[in-house]
């Protein structure tokens, strides 16, 4: 093999080398190849040849059983949550992840980039790098770069297409109003020109759910905790999964209450099958198809002709794991006993919420179905997929929400089994929380450029060249908030190692009645948690956002990267290898707030480094490497959401080492660049936002 970005064996590569090769892969991923090496690679190289060169001989097998006898064809779309699709991704996976050597991974992953269908590929190729221990550390592109088409809206798309048909010349009125710029090589397109369009009041929350890096962050807390990954085989037993995903799931819908709070809307219910489901959503998102993905509309009904018999599935599901918390243990089909009565016992429930069981129910997977708005004519491949059918885009729509809240329940129901802290497991002796300030919480609506080259195919020209010869950029709202400081003023008997965590939740509900601490408990958002060693004496400690626990910046662009592995093994800068990690994105640890001030309460609490739970800490320097570290997994061995994730007792609950103080939020309008506006455009257009569209 005669990769031009190297003379040596790849096996040998360092991590620069390894990088340029992912992002060579990736670029382009709806057509072949326009690299010689490689095609070459892929051409030359045999599969079935080099068996052998897996540590499990057997994974080339299975492949090539499913490969012959015919998989997802290139051209149509996968789907994550279709079993089908996922079955095949998985035999996939399995080539990555048990070859012998990193030259054995780089010579698969070439044969199969021309071979299988574009979207398995990355899916496949994502997990093993997330899982793999020779290839962590190696940073992918965005998914929103690799494949734009489900996170922006379908008329970009479209007129990426016309601009480049027409070689970026188009006509100046269709410009003006499209608010089309072209400056050397580079092609903007205003998304935010986009028809405003609204099936139901949830859509002025769009800027929220349909935000891509949220959806990023759901579609990484899948690669990294896939449900079909269980088993000794991959190194995951010990990680606290299951455990993970449900208290993810959970801080997600505490930070859309408080962005509903924002904007005077009552918490949302869990869904009810029997229901009329009054809250339509219409994606606009076009597939690289051509086909759009389906609307909902208003007042549908859920369960119908297609859907009952998911519904008494889903429904005896939930009854067999709702009798399973109440009596303390659940029986899979084989007669083993998983208990579900101490605290440690949470990962197991998780793992039979979120996970493939050993009885062969996915639970997700059967709401998802039951969810899903539409029928198709389809053969055994084709599907077109629904919002709620994909992980990169499910929490676009208002329904996978309420779903989200309904699976949830079953957690919830466990964790009030559990006996309420005392306040000796809540205090921390001779530790005192003395104070506790931030500076100025302010939130605004900017804009982000979003690179959507990969959407739009490359000619003949393009393909000789190696890269396109138009950069396009597609500018999209967002919400955003200036970085922030939280000051702790902690006392200390004697030097010591404290785990100190802050939360941000609602002071009033939305009839303006201050909440209980147990009716709030839910709806308090963990924004950082760190180890702290405390010395004798008084301690301020400091935190800025931006270095808050297992958050993130802006994913810079990859397109420099690209161009740089073009010309070969280049250097990378080593700040996109920090801030293109996995993370929850800073700029949305806020919600929107008001212009006067929403008021919320930050709560801080210092614990000792707790062991006695028995929960797995999951391994720091692991962490590190996969660049996913969020929650105190890594800290020590309490429940996550600790102190909420239980009923409080509010006789035992107040201690010294936790605080309580008011905080505002302030929304406030920012001044657009002056470079793309209009004189009578200064301020930030808001129109994402109006309340007339509901009336």
């Amino acid at each position: 093999m005669n990769f031009v970005i190297g003379k040596d064996k790849l096996q040998s590569a360092n991590m620069q080398t390894k990088q340029h090769v992912m992002l060579r892969l990736l670029d382009h991923i709806m057509q072949p190849s326009v690299f010689e090496d490689i095609r070459s690679v892929a051409n030359t190289w045999r599969l079935e040849q080099n068996q052998q060169a897996f540590l499990k001989p057997e994974v080339v097998e299975a492949f090539l059983e499913v490969y012959q006898s015919g998989m997802l064809p290139r051209a149509e779309v996968f789907v994550d949550l279709n079993s089908k699709h996922i079955q095949e991704a998985i035999k996939v996976f399995h080539l990555f992840y048990y070859a012998k050597d990193w030259d054995v991974f780089i010579n698969v992953a070439c044969w199969l980039r021309e071979r299988i269908n574009p979207g398995m590929f990355v899916y496949a190729l994502t997990a093993s790098i997330l899982h793999h221990p020779e290839d962590r550390g190696i940073i992918l592109p965005a998914p929103y770069e690799i494949y734009p088409y489900l996170f922006v809206n379908s008329d970009v798309i479209n007129k990426a297409f016309i601009l480049k048909m027409t070689n970026a010349q188009v006509e100046t009125a269709f410009a003006d109003y499209w608010k089309i710029k072209t400056e050397k090589n580079v092609v903007s397109i205003d998304s935010r020109t986009t028809l405003r369009y609204t099936l139901s009041v949830d859509d002025v929350l769009s800027y929220f759910t349909e935000d891509i890096d949220l959806n990023t962050y759901l579609f990484y807390l899948h690669m990294l905790y896939p449900y079909w990954l269980t088993g000794e085989g991959y190194g995951v037993e010990k990680e606290r999964r299951g455990e993970v995903v449900m208290y993810t799931c959970q801080q997600l819908l505490a930070r859309l209450r408080l962005e509903r709070l924002s904007h005077g809307m009552p918490d949302i219910r869990p869904i009810s099958w029997d229901e009329t489901l009054k809250t339509g959503y219409w994606p606009k998102i076009r597939l690289h198809t051509g086909d759009e993905m389906p609307a909902r509309s208003n007042d549908t009904t859920i369960v119908h002709e297609y859907t009952a018999k998911m519904k008494e599935a889903v429904e005896d599901f939930e009854r067999l794991r709702r009798l399973a918390v109440i009596k303390g243990q659940y029986e899979l089909r084989d007669g083993t006993i998983v208990p579900l009565r101490n605290p440690q016992d949470v990962e197991h429930l998780g793992r039979l919420l979120w996970t493939k069981n050993p009885d062969g129910a996915y639970f997700p997977s059967m709401y998802r179905n039951l969810l899903t708005y539409a029928t198709y004519n389809t053969n055994k491949h084709t599907y077109v997929p629904t919002a709620t059918d994909m992980y990169s885009t499910t929490l676009r729509d208002p329904a996978f929400w309420r779903v989200m809240k309904r699976k949830l329940e079953v957690f919830q129901l466990f964790k009030m089994q559990l006996p309420k802290y005392t306040r000796e497991e809540l205090s921390f002796p001779g530790v005192k929380v003395e104070g506790v300030s931030t500076s100025e919480l302010v939130t605004f609506i900017d804009t982000y450029d979003m690179d959507i080259t990969n959407a739009v195919y490359l000619n003949e020209t393009e393909v000789r060249n190696k890269k396109s010869d138009f950069l396009f950029v597609a500018r999209q709202k967002r919400l955003n908030n200036h970085p922030f400081k939280v000051t702790i003023n902690v006392s200390s008997v004697k030097p010591v190692d404290a785990v100190v965590r802050v939360f941000l939740g609602p002071k009033y509900d939305v009839l303006g009645r201050i909440t209980d601490v147990n009716d709030k408990r839910l709806d308090m958002i963990e924004i950082d948690t760190f180890l702290q060693k405390l010395k004798s004496g008084k301690n301020s400690i400091v935190r800025n956002s931006t270095e808050f626990q297992g958050v993130i910046e802006d994913r810079p662009w990859t397109r420099p990267m690209w161009d740089a592995s073009v010309k070969g093994a280049g250097k990378i800068d080593e700040n996109w290898w920090w801030k293109a990690r996995i993370g929850f994105p800073r700029r949305l640890l806020l919600p929107l707030g008001t212009t006067g001030g929403m008021e919320l309460q930050l709560f801080v609490v210092v614990t000792p480094v707790h062991t006695g739970y028995n929960l797995p800490m999951v391994d720091m320097h692991v962490i590190n490497e996969r660049r996913s570290g969020r929650w105190s997994t890594g800290f020590d061995e309490m429940p996550l959401g600790f102190p909420f994730d239980r009923a409080i007792d509010t006789t035992q609950f107040f201690t010294d080492n936790m605080k309580f103080i008011d905080v505002l939020v302030y929304h406030k309008e920012v001044e657009v660049p002056k470079d793309w506006e209009t004189t009578t455009e200064r301020r930030d257009d808001l129109s994402v936002l109006d309340k007339d569209l509901f009336v």
